[in-house]
């Protein structure tokens, strides 16, 4: 599965480990990604969005139904 956000496009971003003698190996930097239920297009979906994006408030999520008793 890729690792980026359907909102932003934000994906991994890579580097390198440094250790205290200097060795250098290479790393990579995950998005963090949450699995959220979102309104796209007027119809609900399961999308992965950054939490950058939910805490801006970037997505739109639907509204809550409540059970209602008889």
């Amino acid at each position: 599965m890729a690792q980026h956000c359907e909102i932003c496009g934000k994906s991994p971003q890579f580097g390198n480990k440094v250790s205290h003698a200097h060795n250098i190996s290479r790393r990579r930097w995950n998005v963090n990604l949450r699995p959220v239920r979102a309104v796209l297009g007027g119809t609900q979906r399961r999308i992965r969005v950054c939490a950058s994006c939910l805490k801006a408030g970037k997505v739109v999520k639907p509204k809550v139904r409540t059970a209602v008793k008889a």
